[in-house]
């Protein structure tokens, strides 16, 4: 781990001192990417320089282990002291652990009942309300942006967006097939059915991050309206975004539960603009694939990710075989053990590609100076 600090320190230095660069300070954007550069690499040496503190005092200890009189007491901050270092050697090794780049993006959540008809919309909704609680347990904040309700008081599909610090971090392993198992309260012979129900998390798109031309897409207004066509307003606030540039698939963004009409176009726009992003990534991710097929998951919405089987009280995520029998703390929102574990997961691969790469990167300069 040490040889991979002494790089960050000359990186450090030279960042500092281009934050000071007039030239750069005339570029917002290229400001910011080297500011949060700045800020990633500082946390890291600060990291580094407490670890070699803490060390440091661990061994000043050796001398006063030997003396009786002292002995007990050293022993007690020798025991503190481990768990100090194991605890920020820990906290070193995820910062030097590659980053996914959108880690710190807000979020655009969609849920969308699949099979199973009116179970899976009340399904839907169930999810809506775990993610709610999920994001509030961690401060975030959320805003439903588009819904659809069913007759039986299910969600056919809605949108929600998250905003805070390290949202998509903690929501992307969302991403997928989600298959819930159990006898709905209309099963008179107590049969066990199965629907599904599907989770596209979209990291939300600065206008820097997509460029969309007014040419690239048609706005329409309707008037919003629930189940059974009772109107949610009496005005045409409802807007629908309809993305058809020539070289592309179409995408259409409905947004009504706001009710001012300028409000749900930024909103629909902004959704828009996530899932170009995502398509981006998608295309960039199965590249990246077809060059080295190692990973716990696509994070695709067609991948069947995760199981919520409620005779067994069991919830089972299929990428890495993980499983917990607390059903209903799943559902009231505590996801943190099942995002930790995923999370160590993509560290552990993370760390593993690029060992892969830097060998690779090695064998080549071995190769080009065999070939001198």
């Amino acid at each position: 781990m040490t040889e991979r600090i002494q790089p960050l320190k000359y990186e450090f230095e030279t960042l500092e001192r281009s934050l000071s660069d007039p030239t750069l300070l005339a570029d917002a954007t290229e400001y910011r990417r080297v500011l949060k550069r700045y800020g990633e690499v500082k946390s890291i040496l600060a990291a580094a320089a407490d670890v070699a503190r803490l060390e440091h005092q661990l061994d000043g200890l050796a001398e006063l282990l030997s003396d009786p009189d002292l002995r007990t007491e050293a022993e007690d901050e020798a025991e503190r002291l481990e768990e100090s270092v194991a605890k920020r050697r820990a906290e070193l090794a995820d910062l030097l652990t590659p980053r996914d780049p959108f880690d710190d993006k807000d979020v655009i959540v969609e849920i969308r009942a699949a099979a199973g008809g009116d179970e899976a919309s009340l399904f839907a909704r169930e999810m809506l309300g775990m993610y709610l609680r999920y994001a509030s347990g961690l401060a975030f904040k959320t805003e439903v942006l588009d819904s659809h309700p069913t007759e039986v008081g299910g969600l056919a599909k809605v949108s929600f967006a998250v905003t805070g610090a390290g949202v998509y971090r903690a929501f992307k392993f969302e991403s997928g097939v989600h298959r819930v198992q159990r006898v709905p309260a209309t099963e008179a012979q107590g049969r066990i059915h199965t629907s599904t129900v599907t989770v596209a998390v979209l990291p939300e798109a600065d206008e820097v991050d997509v460029a969309l031309s007014p040419s690239d897409y048609r706005v329409d207004v309707y008037r919003s309206s629930g189940p059974g066509g009772q109107s949610v307003n009496t005005t045409d606030s409802a807007v629908r975004v309809t993305y058809h540039p020539g070289e592309a698939d179409e995408i259409i963004v409905t947004c009504q539960d706001g009710k001012s009409q300028i409000k749900n176009k930024e909103r629909a726009l902004t959704v828009l603009r996530s899932r170009l992003l995502e398509r981006e990534r998608e295309r960039a991710m199965s590249e990246a694939r077809e060059a080295r097929l190692v990973q716990i998951g696509t994070g695709d919405r067609s991948e069947r990710v995760r199981t919520y089987n409620f005779p067994q009280s069991r919830v089972t995520d299929h990428r890495i075989d993980f499983t917990t029998h607390d059903l209903a703390g799943v559902l009231a929102g505590e996801l943190e053990d099942l995002t930790a574990a995923l999370q160590a997961e993509e560290r552990a691969r993370l760390t593993l590609e690029a060992a892969h790469a830097g060998g690779d990167a090695l064998a080549e300069r071995l190769g080009a100076r065999g070939a001198a």
